[in-house]
């Protein structure tokens, strides 16, 4: 058989109007420029461990290890029944490195472990140390009873 013909296809103006939003607007003087990664690495350990890290062109660097510890937990079993004891948890710990559109300079390293996180940078709010002044105890001055002073004589057998 012949092969079947088609006629060439038509297209008219969609009978709706046009949408009521504008079309997408770009800055041309955006003044952040393209930010790309300039260097990256990922590694994955046998042992569980890790370890990431990557740098941006606005300078900006992040990296972080973990490894796995074991420490003093809960643990469930297959019934849900919650005990205490050894386990295997995660530790981290990392830095982050960027500057500010003002360009202030700030530096973030933290650790994770079983004792929380601990986050430390310049930037960050610290708790105000208070001083107590612990209080004294009055001291009195006490004058302690005399005995009077009697005349003494020695009287008995053999005096």
């Amino acid at each position: 058989g012949a092969a079947p013909s088609y006629s060439e296809p038509s297209y008219s103006t969609p009978s709706y109007p046009a949408p009521a939003y504008p079309a997408p607007a770009y800055n041309k003087d955006n003044k952040y420029a393209d930010i790309t990664i300039t260097s990256q690495s990922d590694e994955r350990n046998l042992d569980g461990s890790s370890q990431w890290s990557y740098a941006q062109s606005d300078y900006t660097t992040r990296e972080e290890s973990q490894a796995q510890k074991k420490m003093q937990g809960v643990t469930y079993d297959s019934y849900g029944k919650e005990s205490y004891g050894e386990v295997l948890g995660n530790t981290n710990k990392g830095s982050s490195y960027w500057v500010s559109p003002e360009g202030e300079k700030f530096t973030l390293t933290w650790t994770a472990d079983d004792a929380g996180f601990q986050p430390k940078g310049d930037h960050l709010p610290v708790a105000p140390v208070h001083e107590y002044e612990l209080p004294v105890a009055p001291v009195h001055e006490y004058e302690l009873p005399v005995a009077p002073a009697l005349p003494y004589s020695r009287t008995g057998p053999g005096y």
